[in-house]
């Protein structure tokens, strides 16, 4: 396939998630809670996780919020990817989608799903956008305790 069709069907799929989304909404019961803010344009997600009883596995992951498609369908995409990975390993997909924003790295054949929004690193101003979810999950996934409502994360310092 080449790169021009390669790119329209990255677009394609980014635009099925935005338009989409199979994973907006809230998790029964919400384990953890966190908010999301990107203040360069204007990008919110409020970000709900469902754990195991251990605490250590990703049951679910929903989401909602308003921003542009590419941040909406970042974060419906990770929502995706999490199902019945451990905290650890989810946030090791984190550093993985960061290093791909940064174009290091890109993510295995086992999540090659998120390699999708590897073409957003060409585009220095909407890395923030697609980084946002991940940032928003970085921070509910280091919260400890009871679900609570957090204040605003941002990414803006990244």
């Amino acid at each position: 396939m080449n790169t021009t069709n390669l790119r329209d069907l990255y677009q394609q799929v980014i635009l099925e998630h935005y338009k989409k989304p199979k994973h907006r909404g809230k998790t029964n019961p919400i384990d953890r809670y966190q908010k999301g803010h990107n203040p360069s344009c204007g990008d919110t997600i409020e970000l709900t996780l469902q754990l195991d009883p251990s605490g250590e596995r990703i049951v679910d992951v929903q989401f909602e919020g308003e921003g542009c498609a590419i941040a909406m369908a970042s974060v419906d995409l990770m929502a995706g990817a999490l199902a019945g990975k451990s905290v650890d390993e989810a946030l090791e997909l984190v550093k993985i989608f960061q290093g791909m924003m940064k174009g290091e790295t890109e993510f295995p054949q086992a999540q090659r799903k998120l390699n999708v929004m590897k073409g957003v690193a060409q585009f220095p101003v909407r890395i923030k956008c697609a980084n946002l979810g991940w940032h928003t999950l970085k921070a509910a996934l280091q919260l400890t305790g009871e679900a609570k409502l957090a204040d605003f994360v941002t990414n803006e310092t990244e």
